[in-house]
């Protein structure tokens, strides 16, 4: 599925964010930033130690105490087939009163910014905090294609953004949403 916001067309698709090329793609991380499960694990076990390395550099001088949730960052892609890695730190679900929305909209946000702000044109997200920190997938889509369809409606400078869905139930749940969300 594909549709366009001014410049930039915006792909849902099935896959592995590992195996994508594009300028950069995002990792659902955690706030220590050195790995983890699902997303995050597989993105620093095929991009290698170099990733690791760069990750141990921000928390040494940026980010001590760990990459605040919402906040982003970036490190090379290592051994990816992407140029750069967009580390972001998605909320912990706790039932959607304690400001998931705006940590959620503010992680894809800040991933996008800082992927303009170093002149790419591609960037790959996964569904952010849908796996272990248990966000909703229908909830999370919602924020996530608002959060990007905002971005590009103010911002110029990105190509492609790719929403790369690992299971064809959440590939459903988004290409229902951005039917909703982009009145198709």
């Amino acid at each position: 599925m594909e549709i366009k916001v001014k410049n930039c067309k915006i792909k849902i698709i099935q896959g592995d964010i590992t195996e994508q090329t594009v300028d950069a793609i995002v990792n659902a991380a955690n706030p220590t930033l050195m790995g983890g499960g699902g997303v995050d694990g597989a993105i620093h076990r095929k991009g290698g130690i170099k990733i690791l390395e760069e990750c141990k550099q921000i928390r040494a001088t940026l980010y001590p105490n760990g990459l605040p949730t919402g906040e982003a960052v970036i490190t090379s892609g290592g051994n990816l087939k992407a140029k750069y890695v967009i580390h972001t730190v998605g909320p912990i679900w706790r039932g959607g009163n304690s400001g998931e929305a705006e940590l959620l909209f503010k992680a894809y946000w800040n991933s996008l910014n800082l992927a303009k702000g170093r002149g790419l044109k591609s960037i790959a997200f996964p569904s952010i905090s849908t796996g272990a920190y248990g966000y909703p997938i229908d909830k999370a889509s919602t924020v996530a294609l608002n959060a990007v369809k905002n971005f590009l409606e103010k911002e110029n400078g990105l190509e492609e953004v790719i929403f790369v869905l690992f299971t064809a139930k959440d590939l459903e749940v988004y290409k229902q949403k951005v039917s909703e969300i982009f009145n198709l």
